[in-house]
């Protein structure tokens, strides 16, 4: 006769009518009991997915048999809550993992799990606090670390996240993905040098070496670096994932009436991305063309989202869709070109590509820099950005768009009234500004900073620092070089309208290198802010420098930190010179060039028209 474990796996392997149970009469409860906490256990491990509702059953009618809790027991509630959780069923699954803790405090696995599930309900003080607690002095405490020091960023507890990635280095420096979030924390809270502080075995070459993809655009200032750190991070992402199989699309596209884009994006609400594209896909031929959206971007309600997706001619929302689905829900659609506008960002779906779902596959304007990926055929850019002699250098080829490379919306907007006074800054001062993120600026960006002020009297900096830490970090620097507290000022971040609005209020935007502006640089020249940048090598580098030449003003195009400093400097000191630049920084020579987005259409329809009729040769 058959022993009540066995008589148990037997029904869970059947499929049967055991797999509901509403009154309680299946037979296999009588099998319960007796049994002990490894029969369970094994139970658990041979569970056929198919049968985990009734699995689910077998665990709580058996936990409920018990009289007598013990630590072992916590083991089973463990069980109970991963299948919960497999089944959808949070609220029961987070009870599971709580019952289990109570039982065995030292079982981290149930706080990262029940600390998931804290996280995806949007209790992010919940998870961390959980994962502060259960914190053990054994192997499992860089797991813990890593865990809170991901629901910490995502907190903006910035310093707290960035000291659980630093302790779990120090504990295991074999961690790549950790040293990513390390790096990029540290950038984001301007904690110079990033990699001062010692990781065991690791030079700071090795860590900046196992950087993230967008930390990568200010770290590096060469293409050949920029492409090798982007290509390190893809093969540690592609080692996790299964290639696939085959190419799903024909070689040589579909021959419509009309060619079909498909725009592939994370990035379709309150973005930078969106709202730069939103006039560029209303203003589409569509005599010439169709347009698809494969959205992936969460719903957050606002008015640009509702736009893009207005704009669009056929929308599909793919958030949930895994990277095989999406990308034979593409193929079906038969796309001729499809556009990636994440590249190398958060919220990418670059496994998507790697299918080949259309017959040539582009990337543009999310990561301003190489992608390595085999499947992608091209990056669009044009001549400034990616010089004609670099273009080898680059992994896609670039394809050049005629002019500038920059979609912009040339929609006019409402903007709210603005003074110093009410922004806390000196009426009389010439003022130098800086509104990109502080991850893009660097401790040598900083100085050259530190040095203009120290050579242009009366003048201020008014930068953008939207964490307490890099307001530290970057007054503790500017007091070491002898600059006084009250010549910086700290803006936030605020809504589209007012961050436009006060740029009026600036003299002068000074650029980062290698990371320069891009939607904020063609803001900065819409309002008549004049921006200096420097132009590198690589792509990141060279975005404002595009901008500017496409509205004629190379004279705020300097190639050295000598010059960029210099040029600063002049025209703080030089009204006369100022003025002339200023006069040529117009709306309406914005108009005029950047925001022409009418013929900026029409010039990337002729583009893709091209590579449609040749293929990918």
């Amino acid at each position: 006769m058959d022993s009540p474990l066995a008589l148990l796996r037997n029904a869970l392997h059947s499929a049967s009518h055991l797999a509901t149970d509403p009154q309680g009469q299946a037979p296999w409860r009588e099998w319960l009991h007796g049994l002990t906490v490894p029969d369970m256990l094994s139970l658990s491990f041979a569970c056929p997915p198919a049968s985990r509702s009734l699995l689910v059953q077998m665990l709580h009618g058996w936990l409920l048999l018990q009289g007598e809790t013990t630590p072992a027991i916590g083991l089973v509630w463990f069980n109970l809550g991963v299948e919960l959780s497999n089944l959808n069923r949070p609220v029961d699954a987070a009870t599971a993992y709580q019952n289990a803790l109570i039982l065995r405090p030292d079982l981290w696995q149930a706080a990262v799990n029940l600390a998931n599930l804290r996280e995806a309900s949007g209790d992010l003080e919940g998870a961390a606090t959980l994962l502060g607690q259960a914190l053990q002095d054994d192997g499992a405490r860089t797991t813990l670390l890593n865990q809170r020091g991901r629901v910490l960023e995502a907190q903006r507890r910035l310093a707290d996240a960035e000291g659980c990635y630093y302790r779990s280095l120090l504990i295991n420096p074999d961690q790549p993905d950790v040293v990513q979030h390390w790096a990029f924390v540290r950038q984001n809270i301007c904690a110079w040098p990033i990699f001062a502080p010692p990781v065991p075995g690791r030079t700071a070459a090795d860590l900046m070496a196992q950087s993230g993809a967008l930390a990568t655009l200010s770290l590096f200032d060469t293409v050949a670096a920029q492409r090798l750190a982007v290509a390190n991070w893809l093969d540690r992402r592609w080692a996790r994932l299964l290639a696939p199989t085959h190419r799903l699309a024909p070689a040589h596209g579909y021959a419509h009436d009309r060619l079909r884009i498909g725009y592939l994006s994370s990035d379709f609400c309150r973005h930078p991305i969106s709202y730069l594209m939103a006039e560029l896909l209303e203003q589409h031929d569509r005599t010439r063309v169709e347009i698809y959206g494969y959205c992936s971007s969460p719903e957050d309600g606002s008015d640009i989202r509702d736009r893009i997706l207005a704009a669009l001619d056929h929308r599909r929302m793919v958030r949930s869709l895994d990277d095989e689905t999406l990308a034979r829900l593409i193929r079906s659609d038969e796309i001729d070109i499809l556009i990636d506008l994440n590249g190398a960002t958060a919220g990418d779906r670059l496994g998507v590509l790697r299918w080949k779902p259309a017959p040539v596959q582009a990337t543009y304007l999310g990561f301003i820099g190489p992608v390595p990926v085999p499947e992608l055929d091209y990056i669009l850019t044009d001549e400034y950005a990616i010089p004609p002699s670099l273009a080898a250098d680059y992994w896609p080829r670039p394809l050049y768009l005629p002019g500038v490379y920059q979609a912009n919306d040339s929609r006019a907007f409402q903007l709210p009234p603005v003074s110093r006074a009410a922004e806390g800054l000196p009426e009389k001062a010439f003022i130098f500004c800086c509104f990109s993120n502080p991850y893009k600026i660097s401790d040598r960006m900083f100085d050259a900073w530190m040095e203009i002020l120290r050579r242009a009297p009366g003048s201020i900096l008014w930068v953008l620092a939207d964490n307490e830490w890099a307001v530290a970090h970057m007054r503790a620097r500017a007091a070491e070089q002898g600059v006084a507290a009250d010549r910086l000022h700290f803006a936030g971040r605020t809504d589209p309208a007012h961050y436009r609005a006060r740029m009026a209020l600036a003299d002068l935007f000074l650029d980062t290198t290698p990371y320069n502006a891009g939607t904020i640089a063609s803001d900065a020249l819409r309002m008549g802010l004049p921006i200096l940048t420097l132009s590198g090598e690589p792509f990141a580098s060279r975005m404002a420098g595009s901008l500017l030449q496409a509205m004629g003003l190379p004279d705020l195009i300097t190639t050295t930190m000598v010059d960029y400093v210099d040029r600063a400097v002049r025209h703080a000191t030089d009204a006369a010179w100022h003025a002339s630049v200023t006069a040529r920084v117009t709306p309406a020579a914005w108009r005029a060039t950047l925001g022409d987005t009418a013929r900026f259409a029409r010039g990337f329809d002729d583009t893709l028209a091209q590579v449609a009729l040749r293929g990918t040769v």
